[in-house]
């Protein structure tokens, strides 16, 4: 199934019927779901040669997440969905730091599960998503994007197994 570009409407052939969950463990479907966000926080914490984010990159983050809700892909809406009818309220947890070398094993973790688990082309949606997301908010604000934005880029998409 393809999806469409961030920003773009879905097509208009997409099935209606939500994906289920029960293909993924609880904690396969907390990986999948929190990557998201962790991607968003890391990609808007300054860093050596990162300059520091403002409120539009955070907010450029949350956009990106949200507009994984038009794509043509089941698994991409059910994890936005899954996001922001969390329990806690949190929605996107940012509260949650993360250093690089967990993030990226997080995302070598859930290539793994994907590949397991979903639909070819879900998982390169998802894949794909995740990394637009921290494109977003390395583009966003007045601070342009640096060649440390750029390596952050280029080991989330190794890890994300788009390179």
């Amino acid at each position: 199934m393809s999806h469409s570009v961030a920003g773009e409407p879905p097509s208009a052939g997409r099935r209606a019927a939500p994906l289920t969950t029960a293909a993924y463990s609880a904690a396969e479907w907390d990986l999948l779901t929190d990557l998201p966000g962790r991607v968003l926080v890391a990609a808007a914490s300054p860093g050596p040669g990162r300059p520091p984010r403002g409120v539009a990159a955070g907010l450029a983050g949350l956009d990106a997440v949200a507009a994984g809700r038009a794509f043509d892909s089941d698994l991409i809406r059910a994890v936005v969905t899954a996001i922001y009818a969390r329990h806690d309220g949190a929605g996107v947890r940012l509260e949650r730091l993360t250093d690089l070398v967990d993030l990226l094993a997080a995302a070598r973790a859930a290539v793994r599960v994907l590949r397991r688990r979903a639909d070819p082309a879900d998982s390169a949606a998802y894949r794909q998503w995740v990394e637009s997301v921290a494109a977003r908010v390395c583009r966003a604000g007045e601070a342009s994007s640096s060649p440390a934005d750029r390596r952050f880029l280029d080991r989330l998409a190794g890890a994300l197994d788009l390179r």
